[in-house]
């Protein structure tokens, strides 16, 4: 392993230190690149080192001492030395305090960049003293108590604050005046909302974060489990510093509000290294910006938890491992098709494969392939990265999406030219893929030689395990999901009640539902006579094709979901 790739000041030092072995270290380094979990963690779950021993290190780093913050006694003036945001972003508590400094306790090594911005935002200077990481969350919980208080509290501070920051002037009337945003967007209580609700949305797993501008009011939205949500909305004249600060951290120009600008920020929240995509649109009335949040941490890209059912994942990984052909993932925008060709790939991923793949934007980046950002307003289209592909001898290639006849063809040459190739297109089902392929120009004859098989899925949320119960389903939504009694026999149904944990909306997370149509020899026999999507459909299902449907019901018999989320989603 080339000492190039630790990079992690924690690591380096455990290596100075000579406290593991080489192989031990290049695991480290490979469980960090894929799953992009804290250095200190993996060190904890794989055994590797005590906690003691780890917080010696950071501490002799630090040139500092390791505490029990058990024992200590911290006043309420140190604690409010401290703004709940600040401590749960990073993790920390304060054990000391006076007017110009203050004495954080910490359970890992903080970067420079960190240390910089506490400096910043709390407008002080900061030293460290080390602490165990259950006592620093017992911590932060006995002091600063509920975390739902956090964001309104925030919000009045962050007036407060704002309105008697001398240098701003009037925040309520910044318009035009580059100078006076970027001072507003610089200005410490900003830093300080900003980072609460990208704090926030990662505690709450969100997949979006939507800034939204009205003529009255600021919104902002999480994403969660497919649905959006609502915060406590700021005041309307913190929409301009608010929106401004997002596009200083994710690098655009915060002059330019005429046009759409994207961009990225990659930040650490809560110990957890965190990629947000950034896009801003101009509307009516001011920005409006939308985060994705790319948390690996939460995100498993190992097939084997991606909820396939047993046929389909046998199917699937047999027909990934063939040497050439063309394998399609279908569904509509958010329905996990990425999640899943990643997944495809990293189970690929081997020495003796070349991995490449074209995607908008690059969403996770994984050691060992070669990804390429496509960008349209340059020229780099999806067919011009899949043609310069083909001559850097690949063994497997990933096409984020088939859009037009052009790389429909690259892809379908590709395959024929001893290549295998992953897709996605945005059909309703598995069957729609080789319509909407024909509907492009493509030649049927040429589809049924080289697609291998469709993969169709969808993403239902599940039923939250901490207020799950279960019920007898009415006649009426029986006959809509197609079923009879005597079909579901003693099973039940379930729905989640709502608590804390769901945010009283009765589910936690999500999991795919998915029907796998394989391209067999009569398959290829109606392809050849473009016979119409509902012809293939019926054909597959004689064969043995669990149908989204079908899939979905079984989801709801074994307590996943509910039948309203199969009802919606197929």
């Amino acid at each position: 392993m080339a000492d190039v790739r630790i990079k992690d000041p924690l690591l380096l030092e455990v290596q100075q230190e000579n406290l593991l072995s080489r192989p031990q270290m290049e695991e480290i380094v490979d469980e960090h690149e894929r799953t992009g979990r804290a250095i200190r963690d993996i060190l904890l779950d794989m055994q590797l080192l005590e906690e003691d021993n780890l917080l010696d290190i950071i501490a002799r780093h630090l040139g500092t001492e390791v505490v029990d913050i058990k024992d200590v006694e911290i006043s309420n003036d140190v604690i409010r030395s401290l703004p709940a945001s600040v401590a749960r972003m990073y993790n920390v508590v304060p054990v000391d305090a006076s007017s110009n400094s203050v004495v954080l306790a910490t359970s890992d090594l903080l970067s420079p960049e960190i240390v910089d911005e506490l400096m910043f935002v709390l407008t002080r200077d900061v030293s460290f003293v080390v602490a165990r990481e259950a006592d620093i969350k017992s911590a932060l919980q006995r002091y600063y108590g509920d975390e739902s208080e956090s964001v309104s509290e925030m919000l009045s501070a962050l007036e407060e604050e704002l309105e008697g920051a001398g240098d701003l002037g009037d925040i309520s009337k910044l318009k035009e005046d580059e100078y006076d945003i970027e001072v507003a967007a610089n200005a410490a209580p900003v830093v300080r909302f900003v980072n609460l609700i990208l704090y926030q949305a990662v505690q709450d797993r969100s997949s979006d974060i939507h800034f939204e501008p009205f003529e009255n009011e600021f919104k902002i939205r999480y994403r969660v489990d497919g649905a959006l949500y609502e915060m406590t909305p700021p005041p309307k004249h913190l929409a301009l510093p608010v929106t401004s600060r997002i596009k200083v951290i994710s690098g655009l120009n915060i002059a330019e509000r005429r046009l759409p600008q994207d961009g990225r920020i990659q930040i650490n929240v809560a110990g957890r290294a965190i990629d947000f995509r950034v896009s801003t649109l101009p509307t009516q009335f001011g920005e409006s910006v939308v985060l994705r949040v790319l948390d690996r941490s939460i995100v498993s890209l190992e097939l084997e938890n991606l909820g396939m059912p047993d046929d389909v994942y046998g199917n699937f990984t047999s027909d990934i491992k063939k040497p050439n052909g063309i394998i399609v993932v279908t569904g509509p925008t958010g329905s996990g098709k990425t999640t899943t060709l990643y997944s495809a790939l990293r189970k690929l991923n081997t020495v003796e494969s070349k991995l490449l793949t074209a995607e908008e934007p690059v969403e996770y980046d994984i050691e060992g392939l070669v990804q390429l950002p496509v960008n349209e307003s340059i020229g780099l289209s999806f067919a011009r990265a899949l043609r310069s592909f083909l001559r850097q001898d690949p063994d497997i290639i990933m096409v984020g999406e088939v859009r037009d006849l052009e790389t429909a063809e690259i892809a379908i040459q590709s395959a024929l030219t001893g290549h295998l190739v992953f897709s996605t297109l945005h059909t309703n089902d598995a069957a729609g893929a080789i319509t909407r392929l024909i509907d492009m120009g493509v030649e049927p004859f040429l589809i049924a030689s080289t697609v291998e098989a469709v993969l169709g899925q969808r993403l239902v949320r599940t039923v939250c395990t901490e207020c799950k119960k279960a019920y007898e389903p009415e006649d009426e939504q029986l006959d809509s999901l197609g079923l009879s009694r005597d079909q579901i026999q003693n099973n039940k149904f379930y729905f989640g009640e709502g608590c804390s944990k769901c945010n009283n909306t009765g589910y936690r997370g999500r999991r795919g539902i998915y029907e796998y149509l394989m391209i067999s020899d009569p398959i290829r026999e109606l392809i050849n006579q473009r016979k119409p999507t509902i012809v293939i459909r019926d054909k597959a299902v004689e064969m043995g094709m669990r149908t989204l449907r079908e899939d979905g019901i079984r989801c709801i018999l074994d307590g996943y979901t509910t039948a309203e989320e199969v009802l919606k989603y197929t």
